[in-house]
């Protein structure tokens, strides 16, 4: 009898195989930015409790804001040595890039002289395996595929600092505008040879969407898809920004969303294409860090969200039609935002 019964589970088994039934775990992929290393963490642990499959830190992940290599490895070893962020480690996998605080320096770019310092650091206290490709060349981008049953969902993460041109300072060119109630510090490029990315970079990166995946997670550490505004942002370099939106058209790669960090609170801004798909960018910056106003962003959907927060995306393989759910969460664990995408709407 109880043999016969085993047979039937086996034999109900091997027909939901047979018939595609076979359930595929949600993808979960958390994010965040901007953590002062001398602050209590406590979203690291939020996140450590959900167990992700990934956290992606978008930069800005200690403050160094030096120009001494001791005193940045210290600043990293306040870090690791906090409890929830060893939570976090024993409980997902970590991906990281950097922004400019934990790069070296405010707003600072190729020109830092600690960069390949800086470099050696942040993939030692990542734990970079010695024989990753980022080990030997300049810059820390690098990419990961991932195959869910034949679901493939690929995470780019991208520098935005080792080869980025100065940024070029406001000089009042723009006309007085109300909506610029502050400070403006940086104006557009006009020079259509600056550069954020750099040569290697892009060629890198056109290869990387050149391959088959269904989602591609874009990490950059400003943000993508804003209008400009005066702070630092891809708007400030308008031909590379341009650049990246015909990179990923004539590359014919779909479902490319940006994930990014850097301002201290969270939003979703859109682009809509005209012969192609719109571009989400899912900002979560302010995992202790924090700002009075948000800029203004004709391209907002979602947010903003000023309060301590982190990002999380959603990937529902199961469905019909696949989807991909973006959430902002505070620090009290409350949902701040959702919004979500079929799959098949980041397709051209």
């Amino acid at each position: 009898m109880r043999f016969s019964f085993l047979v039937l589970i086996f034999l109900v088994l091997k027909t939901s195989l047979a018939h595609g039934q076979s359930k595929i775990p949600n993808t979960v992929i958390a994010f965040g930015s901007c953590a002062q290393q001398t602050k209590p963490q406590p979203i690291l642990q939020q996140i450590a409790d959900i167990k992700p499959d990934f956290f992606i830190y978008l930069g800005d992940n200690i403050y160094g804001d030096t120009y001494e290599v001791d005193e940045l490895k210290t600043k990293y070893e306040k870090l690791i040595s906090k409890p929830e962020f060893q939570a976090l480690k024993q409980s997902t996998k970590i991906l990281a890039t950097w922004d400019d605080h934990d790069y070296g320096w405010n707003d600072v770019g190729r020109h830092y002289p600690l960069k390949k310092e800086s470099k050696e650091i942040f993939l030692h206290y990542f734990d970079e395996p010695q024989d990753s490709k980022r080990r030997n060349r300049d810059g820390i981008y690098t990419s990961y595929m991932y195959d869910y049953q034949g679901n493939k969902l690929q995470i780019i993460l991208l520098d935005t600092r080792t080869f980025r041109d100065n940024l070029r300072p406001y000089k009042g060119e723009l006309s007085e505008n109300e909506a610029y109630f502050y400070t403006l510090d940086y104006s557009p490029h006009t020079n259509g040879d600056s550069t954020l990315l750099g040569a290697d970079q892009w060629k890198w990166l056109e290869m990387e969407l050149a391959k088959p995946a269904d989602v591609r997670i874009i990490a950059s550490s400003t943000q993508f898809a804003i209008e400009y505004n005066g702070y630092e942002s891809w708007a400030n370099f308008p031909n590379e920004q341009q650049r990246m939106l015909k990179t990923i058209q004539k590359s014919g790669a779909n479902g490319v969303v940006f994930i990014s960090g850097d301002v201290h609170y969270a939003e979703i801004s859109k682009i809509q294409l005209k012969n192609s798909y719109p571009i989400y960018d899912f900002t979560s910056s302010g995992i202790t860090s924090t700002w009075h106003f948000a800029t203004p962003n004709k391209n907002r959907i979602e947010g903003p969200v000023m309060e301590n927060h982190y990002g999380k995306i959603t990937i529902d393989w199961n469905k019909k039609d696949p989807t991909l759910t973006m959430e902002t969460i505070d620090v009290t664990g409350n949902q701040r935002f959702e919004f979500t995408i079929p799959i098949s709407q980041l397709r051209r």
